[in-house]
Parts: C-alpha cells; sequence; structure tokens
C-alpha cells in the first residue's frame, strides 16, 4: 500500500512539474513566419528575412503595398532574423495597416497577434524601403526607421479555403480575409 502510494505521489509530482514548467511556457510562443504564411497563403518558410531572396521567381515581388501581400524586413542588429508582415489595409500613399505576430512584448508576453497596426512610409524617396511601425507599450508609432525589403505578392486562393469555401471563385484578398478572421487573436490593438 505505502509503496503504491509513494508512486502515485511521485507520478503525480512528475505531472505537475511538467505542467508547470517554465521552459516550455517560455519557448511557446508564435513566431512571425509561421503566422504571416498562415494568414497571407505564401508558402515561405526559414527566417523572415530570407523571404524576400525565397519569392524570386515563385511570387511576385515589389515596392508597392497590397492587402494580401507579406512585407518583408531586413534583418537588422536588433532584428537578426528579419521580420515578416501581411498587410490588412491600404489607409494612404504612404501608410498602410498590417497583421503580425510577435513584434511588442505585451503585458509581458511575446508572440503576441497585432491586427490593423500602423505603418508608415518612413523612406526619403516614398518608396517602402524604410518603415515605422505601431509599437503597443507606447502607444503610437516608434521613432525607428526598419528597412524592408519590400512586398511579396500572392494573387492565388488559399487552397484550404477554395474546399471549405461554398463559391465557387471567391477572390483571394477575401478568401485572406475569412482565414484572417479565423485565427485566434492572442492580443487585439487598434
Amino acid at each position: 500500500m505505502q509503496k503504491s502510494m509513494k508512486t502515485a505521489i511521485g507520478s503525480l509530482v512528475l505531472l505537475l512539474s511538467a505542467l508547470f514548467s517554465s521552459a516550455p511556457a517560455a519557448a511557446a510562443y508564435l513566431q512571425c513566419a509561421p503566422f504571416a504564411r498562415e494568414v497571407s497563403g505564401i508558402q515561405l518558410f526559414g527566417n523572415a528575412g530570407t523571404w524576400w531572396g525565397k519569392a524570386s521567381g515563385k511570387y511576385d515581388r515589389g515596392e508597392a503595398p497590397k492587402v494580401g501581400a507579406v512585407l518583408v524586413f531586413k534583418e537588422t542588429g536588433s532584428m537578426r532574423v528579419g521580420h515578416v508582415a501581411m498587410v490588412s489595409r491600404i489607409v494612404s500613399a504612404r501608410e498602410i495597416k498590417i497583421t503580425h505576430a510577435n513584434w511588442s512584448v505585451i503585458n509581458g508576453r511575446r508572440g503576441q497577434i497585432e491586427r490593423d497596426v500602423t505603418v508608415v512610409d518612413a523612406s526619403p524617396a516614398g518608396d517602402w524601403s524604410q518603415v515605422k511601425v505601431w509599437y503597443a507599450p507606447i502607444g503610437k508609432v516608434g521613432t525607428k526607421a526598419y528597412p524592408v525589403y519590400g512586398f511579396v505578392y500572392n494573387d492565388k486562393p488559399l487552397p484550404e479555403m477554395r474546399m471549405a469555401s461554398a463559391a465557387p471563385a471567391a477572390d483571394a484578398p477575401a478568401m485572406r480575409g475569412m482565414l484572417l478572421a479565423s485565427v485566434p487573436t492572442r492580443t487585439l490593438l487598434p
């Protein structure tokens, strides 16, 4: 009886330590690249900063924002692997809204999803080669300008949405919007 009680207690301790271990919780946050791939349908893999080169010959690329396109940030000292974000809305010639993950640490948590975040073209030539991004901890667009490669476009409908859609020929941005609406949001900011 005592042996089975000790075994049960030992098993319970192991279970509780696995559940409340800080290592898995710390590692389990959403990265920008898998999130951008999911909401945009652009099937590129690897670090965010490599997406621009990997898109060559597979997807159209350019300097003009389009809804559903992925904005690819260059690698910098503070962003060693770059960053990617999907364009969710065009506000003006020099302002867009993006949806992305893992930009800000919000309430002490990394990997948060932010929808319709303001991004402004900060490039002197107005060519979207540098941008400033809304930063949640300060509640406004940040002061740092980040270099970007440009936009990767996906004009094809998402296959999984085509199969789920009752409409035979829906356009790609509408499908991406439907997919985006179904993505669970951890944090929703203005």
